[in-house]
Formats: structure tokens, C-alpha cells, sequence
């Protein structure tokens, strides 16, 4: 408590967690719209956790999940900043505020989807669920593989994510031209990364800095990319943000990298490739 308050007898009133967010982000210089292509999660989302504006967020558990995935990007910490999500939104005592990780927290009902982003999601769990039926009839024997080990917070995140990868490929629909040119930039120094055409003729290979940006040439046939961090590179075709190759820590070989693959990616994420040792730069 400052002397101020002792002299006032007004009590010290707590950042919230959207403050902490806030002024760690603009402490590093970053702006919402890097923070959003680095975690796949809508500005407005962003937005509206920095201001506290839980009601534009549908449900605790997608603004506990959003609220973990911002702080990470940010390096604070996870348990810190979602415990002040909690009590922000009201809750009641320790035993709330600190329930386990795996509890399943109610959405707000007065938060609707749009009939059109209901019936996109709905449509594409039905492809998913048909096509999944199919490869685990004809690769494996009935009743076997394990359950899902990912906890209710957990799943939400990742519903979170792919809800952010079917708004960019809604979007990417009538924004994106499939011819535009293909720009990768790097977000870290010293990233290495090759470019090389079909016939394994090299395009480009270098470490490259943050910030620096590599256009894959137009008359590039069949261009692919091979490397160890393709978390540290955004993409845009032509202009536009699309999302990135994998957020994991990986290495990535062959990947085609056309923007007619790169949108097919976006609106279908494939299964990513196993990692190989990291190539020498």
C-alpha cells in the first residue's frame, strides 16, 4: 500500500489482467496486430482482453485459454495472468480462483455465434468426422487407439485456434489471390531457412534476421521449404496475412510453399511432418 493510500485510507486498487497484457506489450514495442498473427487469435479478442471486455469473448474458458496464449507470447506468467482473468470476471474465493486446470468452465449464453460461422463449423466437423471415420476404418482395428488426454481448457484453446484459422480461411476466400506473391519474414534473428524449386534447385538459403523478408520468385516452379523453425516466420500472400506453417518448434522439409498450397493449408491444416535432426546452416 502506497503512502498515498494510507494518508486517503482509500485502498490500492489491483492492475487487472488486461493491464498487465497491455503494458507488457507496449513495453516490448509490439503491436496487436503482431501479437495476433503470432497467436492465431482474433484482434478483437486481444482487444478485448486488454480492455476487460470479458462480454465480447464467448465464454470464461475461451478467455481464460485466450488470456494463457497472450501471456505466453508476451513471456509473463501463464498462472499469474489467468488467475487475474478469473478474479476479474468475478470470482468468488481461492478455491475458485485457483480450480484445477482440467474443469470445465460454462460459456456465456448471452454470447450467440452468427448463423453463418454456425453453419461453416458445422460443415466442416461433418467433413471432419466423415474423413476421419474413413482412415480409422481402413487403417485400424475397431476399438483401438488411446482417448484424448487434453484437459477442458486445453481443447477450448485449441478451438479457439481453429476458430481463428476458419475466420482467416473465410476471409481468404474473396481477400486472397492465389496468384499474389509470396513473402515470408522472419520474427527471430539468426533463422535458417531454404528455398529450393521442385527440382531441388536452390532459391534461396541463409539465416536469415527478424524482420527480414524473402519473396519466393513468381516464376518459382513448385517452390518448398526446408527449415528447423518455421514457427519464427509469418506469411502473407499477396498483402494478406495467412497463417504460419506450424507453431511448433520443428523441423519442416519439402513443405510446398505456392500460395495456391499455402491456401489449401489454410483452409484444411494438414498432419505436420516429423521432425529431422536441424540441418546445418
Amino acid at each position: 500500500m502506497s503512502e498515498d493510500d494510507v494518508a486517503t485510507g482509500e485502498p490500492e486498487v489491483m492492475a487487472t489482467a488486461g493491464e498487465h497484457l497491455r503494458a507488457e506489450r507496449e513495453r516490448q514495442g509490439l503491436s496487436l496486430e503482431h501479437l495476433t498473427g503470432e497467436t492465431r487469435i482474433p484482434q478483437r479478442h486481444l482487444e478485448a482482453l486488454e480492455a476487460g471486455d470479458y462480454s465480447s469473448i464467448p465464454g470464461r474458458t475461451y478467455a481464460i485459454g485466450f488470456a494463457r496464449s497472450y501471456a505466453k507470447a508476451l513471456g509473463l506468467d501463464q498462472r499469474e495472468i489467468v488467475d487475474l482473468v478469473r478474479a476479474d470476471m468475478g470470482a468468488s474465493g481461492p478455491s475458485e480462483r485457483y480450480a484445477k486446470a482440467d474443469t470445465l468452465e460454462p460459456g456465456d449464453p448471452a454470447r450467440v455465434p452468427s448463423r453463418g460461422l454456425v453453419f461453416f463449423s458445422i460443415a466442416a466437423i461433418a467433413l471432419l468426422l466423415a474423413g476421419g471415420f474413413m482412415f480409422y476404418r481402413t487403417y485400424f482395428a475397431p476399438g483401438s487407439g488411446p482417448g484424448s488426454i487434453l484437459t477442458a481448457e486445453q481443447e477450448a484453446e485449441a478451438a479457439a485456434q481453429q476458430e481463428a484459422r476458419q475466420e482467416v480461411a473465410v476471409g481468404a476466400e474473396g481477400a486472397i489471390d492465389p496468384a499474389g506473391e509470396v513473402v515470408f519474414t522472419s520474427l527471430e534473428d539468426d533463422t535458417w531457412v531454404k528455398f529450393y524449386d521442385g527440382s531441388g534447385n536452390q532459391l534461396m538459403q541463409k539465416q536469415m534476421a527478424a524482420g527480414e523478408t524473402y519473396t519466393i520468385p513468381a516464376d518459382a516452379e513448385n517452390p518448398q521449404i526446408w527449415t528447423g523453425r518455421p514457427h519464427a516466420f509469418t506469411i502473407t500472400i499477396g498483402g494478406q496475412d495467412v497463417p504460419k506453417l506450424t507453431e511448433k518448434d520443428m523441423v519442416m522439409k519439402d513443405v510446398p510453399g505456392s500460395a495456391e498450397a499455402l491456401l489449401a493449408r489454410t483452409a484444411a491444416p494438414p498432419s505436420e511432418p516429423a521432425a529431422e535432426a536441424t540441418p546445418a546452416g
